[in-house]
């Protein structure tokens, strides 16, 4: 499964209350509960967070969604545990890496 970005994604701004974002890399474990698309759909659409797809390995097996996915995130604390709590309650495996990028001058 090849995805390709969408250069015409357009940022939502979900920061009302000026609490400080950070730049993450979430990586979560598909085991065959949830779709893909539909989680692709629901961190962008219940949580307003928008996602880069950085890499997936994604195998589907009777119409389930089995393999993993690390996305690149922007987000502010608050949002960001109620991303993982609809994670855990779903039982999806996840890990949360925070992104630092070299910055040369």
């Amino acid at each position: 499964m090849m995805i390709t970005p969408n250069p015409t994604l357009q940022v939502i701004p979900n920061n009302p209350i000026g609490l400080p974002k950070k730049e993450l890399i979430l990586e979560i474990e598909l085991n065959g509960k949830m779709k893909f698309e539909h989680l692709m759909n629901t961190i962008y659409n219940q949580f307003g967070i928008c996602h880069r797809v950085l890499s997936a390995n994604v195998e589907y097996v009777n119409g389930n969604s089995f393999g993993s996915v690390q996305l690149y995130i922007n987000v502010n604390s608050e949002d960001y545990q109620q991303l993982e709590f609809y994670l855990n309650k779903n039982k999806l495996l996840n890990t949360m890496v925070e992104y630092n990028c070299r910055k040369y001058f």
